[in-house]
């Protein structure tokens, strides 16, 4: 194959702008998937919360065949919590389509995406999704997408962009600003990309280098490594030599014998005998390899320059769970069970670090973010893990002898009667709002930044008090000076004394004081929460009692008890519920949220 008939792409936009139903449309567009084969929607998100959260959590590849081209596709993440996956993902391409929502134009996420898009001189692909809804309005948004250009500092060569009306759901686009006709396909749009994407400009004779811009891991060839070959040609069978960060001059790299080697193919991968520069590669045998690390010939080893990852600005503790209730829902459940996991979520996620504790059964876990980190927990629950974790800290920066925490800069889309709501919410959490902007009719835009810490529950808050109807997406905006004490809940925790069966009869008493999070019929434990009272005290009691019997006769009243329903916890509530001093207990079957200290005269000793 020539280097002319290749072309290299990422897919980047705002959440829910329409990538991974984009890259559907082009497989299918382009013959990947048979006319009789039945195939899912968002076919890229392969992994269970992908398809239930309806975002994607990891940038993954694909390739598709246009007359004589081959195009590979990569689709990338667009919460920010990802975006570790987006500037990997964008050094493995020659260029990107921007998605733009027809109604909603460019968001947040879009400008960090296109920042990093104009930093690596990419030529882009301008593509107008949804231009069918009946509240789009393609030529502002197109002007706005021009302005946001410019506010990025874009050269007038990196304003010559093609533009491209779609509607990806539909497999059809039209070249321009307009609505695709009745027997439209995706044709404009594969040969936008063929024309405006240039074929990969590289050496084909030269000495090996190879990028490694992602990790996964398989069961059995163990850690791959994914990247993209800058200079002459990999090969099955050759020995390659891997130079990392810790090889020092004048000292030989590591050197293995190349035993498989592998390509992108439609959505899977195929084994092959050669990657020619500018191609997309899976190799396996390096257990210690990294991202960033370069593969090159072992007679004339040339490292790459490092890619660099953000930091992670989050951490929490995982810990082996520790409740009366363990043992009885998980199937792993020891710290070399919990251990060996996260030890294997590195291998293929490179924006988590683990860092030990001065406890052998708790691992620090820190992450770019609330969702990252708790789609990692949901995951491991779901495959048999018990385990409990802290509430998620900041990690903190020195910078010119001050402390220094992250900055996140939100946008949040709400109807306008809660545009108060939000400001208000705000406030306390040291956030400040900098713009505001009309979004569909009868709604608004805000747009704002906060440290990162005052938005942990935020968006449960913002969900509750606007009744499920606000838009929040949130990134990281570097760093700001440490804003002081944030506050927390408002009410201290109701907690069990005693471990029994909850009873209707207790938790009816006990509704007047607080809100609670257990129903009747469940198990509770001494220090296990059940609810939060309405004052900032905390309270112990008895959630199992029953009622005496005696042989007076009863009002038809006393039996006629009605409960408020519990407030049912879901993983990240819980996590953004709970103190400093509190924990949640995460098990395949349930979220419980407990004391670190379960016993109430323990917690008197140590407080005293």
């Amino acid at each position: 194959m020539s280097f002319n008939a290749l072309r290299n792409v990422a897919l980047v936009a705002h959440v829910d702008h329409g990538k991974t139903t984009l890259v559907d449309a082009l497989l299918r567009s382009t013959g990947v998937f048979g006319a009789h084969q039945a195939v899912v929607d968002r076919v890229m998100d392969s992994n269970d919360q992908e398809r239930e959260r309806g975002i994607t959590i990891l940038a993954k590849a694909a390739s598709v065949q246009w007359g004589d081209t081959k195009i590979n596709l990569v689709d990338t993440p667009g919460h920010a919590d990802f975006g570790g996956e987006v500037e990997r993902a964008l050094a493995l391409v020659d260029g990107v389509v921007l998605l733009v929502d027809a109604a909603e134009g460019p968001l947040p996420q879009t400008r960090y995406v296109l920042s990093k898009a104009l930093e690596a001189k990419l030529p882009v692909v301008l593509v107008i999704n949804k231009v069918d809804r009946s509240d789009a309005r393609p030529d502002e948004v197109v002007d706005e997408v021009y302005e946001l250009f410019l506010d990025l500092g874009a050269s007038d060569e990196d304003i010559e962009f093609p533009i491209i009306s779609a509607i990806a759901r539909d497999s059809k686009a039209v070249e321009g600003v307009a609505m695709p006709g009745e027997d439209a396909d995706l044709t404009p749009l594969l040969e936008a990309i063929v024309r405006t994407v240039p074929a990969p400009t590289v050496d084909a004779d030269g000495p090996l280098q190879a990028i490694v811009t992602n990790l996964d891991a398989s069961d059995y060839f163990g850690r791959l490594a994914i990247g993209r070959v800058m200079r002459g040609t990999i090969r099955k069978g050759d020995r390659v030599a891997l130079l990392d960060e810790e090889v020092a001059e004048g000292e030989r790299p590591v050197e293995r014998r190349l035993s498989s080697l592998m390509g992108f193919s439609g959505i899977g991968r195929e084994d092959v005998e050669e990657r020619v520069a500018g191609d997309l590669f899976v190799v396996a045998g390096f257990p210690e390899v990294e991202i960033g690390d370069t593969l090159a010939d072992p007679a004339n080893p040339e490292p790459l320059p490092r890619l660099s990852v953000d930091e992670p600005v989050l951490r929490m503790t995982f810990g082996v769970n520790t409740s009366p209730l363990a043992g009885k829902e998980g199937k792993y459940l020891t710290s070399r069970h919990l251990r060996e996991r996260l030890e294997r979520e590195v291998l293929g996620n490179v924006s988590i670090r683990l860092e030990d504790t001065d406890s052998p059964d708790v691992i620090e876990v820190a992450g770019r973010g609330e969702l990252q980190l708790a789609v990692l927990i949901e995951t491991m629950r779901r495959e048999g893990y018990e385990l409990q974790v802290s509430r998620p800290e900041v990690i903190l920066k020195d910078i010119d002898g001050k402390r220094h925490e992250p900055l996140e800069r939100g946008v949040c889309d709400v109807p306008e009667d809660h545009v108060g709501t939000v400001t208000q919410a705000l406030a306390p959490r040291k956030g400040r709002v900098y713009d505001m902007r009309p979004g569909d009719p009868g709604r608004t835009v805000v747009l704002f930044e906060a440290p990162a810490r005052g938005l942990i529950g935020f968006r449960g808050l913002l969900l509750t008090a606007t009744r499920g109807t606000a838009l929040l997406h949130t990134h990281n905006a570097g760093w700001m000076q440490w804003a002081g004490d944030l506050p927390h809940r408002q009410g201290g925790a109701m907690m069990a004394d005693r471990t029994g069966t909850t009873t209707s009869y207790a938790l009816d008493n006990l509704q007047t004081r607080g809100e609670l999070c257990v129903g009747p019929g469940e198990t509770v434990y001494e220090g296990m929460i059940i609810g939060e009272n309405s004052r900032p005290d905390e309270m112990i009691v008895n959630a199992v009692r029953e009622k005496q019997k005696t042989n007076i006769r009863t009002h038809s009243a006393d039996d006629a008890i009605k409960l408020t329903p519990p407030k049912i916890h879901t993983l990240e509530s819980a996590i953004e519920f709970i103190a400093e001093d509190e924990l949640v207990e995460v098990t395949p079957s349930s979220i419980r949220i407990r004391k670190r200290i379960l016993k109430e005269q323990d917690r008197r000793r140590l407080k005293r």
